[in-house]
């Protein structure tokens, strides 16, 4: 049978056991939190790997203690230090993640298989943030704090023509340093299934996202739009509606509810539901 593969690696310089435990029991301090990194946005407090065959990896919702976990995967092989298997919850996707030895550190490899006529929902999302995310954790976290680290409440949105472009030179001119891979195809990027690829970099705890400006889409075509998290969306939007907000968009992504307004001179604002992680 014909078997779709995709797959990525990194080296880190820690030994295969240290990497392998890094890997699960520090999940949720490797993984960057983000508007969009998330099955259930919102709700989510931490991102967890249970141990052994049969454990879940997904998102604990509301409470860390005694919240629901929102499954997104259950585990089929578990070898510390070697060999660590999956199989997607909401897809058809398999992934292995292989711990070898590299020199004096791990060389880890991440390989989804997906099968003829399967579906991939996102589950190969895991081969393009473990190279950055636990690439970068492996490097800090000696003197870093080991506790989980959440966006800010307030964010930028930036509009660009040509958002691929830009992105990239952010990058190169400015040194922002961007959450995932930046996409490497010319202007206009090419939409995939959920749309135009997610650019976002983070400068300090702040999240700064780059969107594609469309000039024929609204009367005005924005060029910074505020990102604002707010404790309770559905009663923000209200008020917002009472007081006489323009409200453009009702947002209801299934991984962030989220709504845009429009102030009393035309300048747009996307309000979205904080996650218990980050609100005081």
């Amino acid at each position: 049978m014909n078997m779709a593969v995709v797959s990525s690696e990194i080296e880190v310089a820690v030994a295969p056991d240290v990497a392998f435990k890094v890997f699960t029991e520090e999940m949720d301090l490797w993984w960057i939190r983000g508007p969009i990194n998330f099955s259930d946005a919102g709700r989510v407090v931490e991102v967890r790997c249970e141990p052994g065959v049969g454990g879940r990896i997904g998102e604990v919702l509301g409470d860390r203690a005694t919240g629901p976990l929102r499954e997104k995967a259950h585990i089929t092989v578990w070898e510390p230090g070697v060999r660590l298997c999956w199989a997607s919850s909401v897809d058809d996707v398999q992934t292995e993640v292989r711990f070898e030895p590299a020199g004096a550190g791990t060389r880890v490899v991440v390989e989804h298989r997906i099968p003829a006529g399967g579906q991939d929902r996102g589950g190969t999302a895991w081969s393009r943030v473990v190279p950055l995310w636990f690439g970068r954790w492996c490097t800090s976290r000696d003197h870093a704090p080991h506790r989980p680290a959440d966006i800010a409440r307030l964010g930028l949105g930036i509009y660009y023509a040509r958002p691929g472009a830009a992105a990239r030179w952010l990058a190169d001119v400015f040194g922002f340093e961007p959450v995932t891979e930046l996409p490497p195809e010319p202007d206009p990027l090419p939409e995939g299934s959920h749309g135009a690829p997610w650019i976002e970099f983070r400068i300090g705890n702040a999240s700064l996202m780059i969107f594609r400006r469309d000039d024929g889409a609204l009367p005005a075509a924005p060029t910074h739009v505020p990102w604002v998290y707010v404790d309770d969306l559905d009663a923000h939007l209200a008020h917002a509606e009472q007081a006489g907000a323009a409200i453009l968009h009702r947002k209801e992504w299934p991984w962030l509810p989220s709504y845009v307004a429009e102030d009393l001179e035309g300048n747009r604002w996307t309000f979205a539901q904080a996650r218990p992680t980050q609100r005081p």
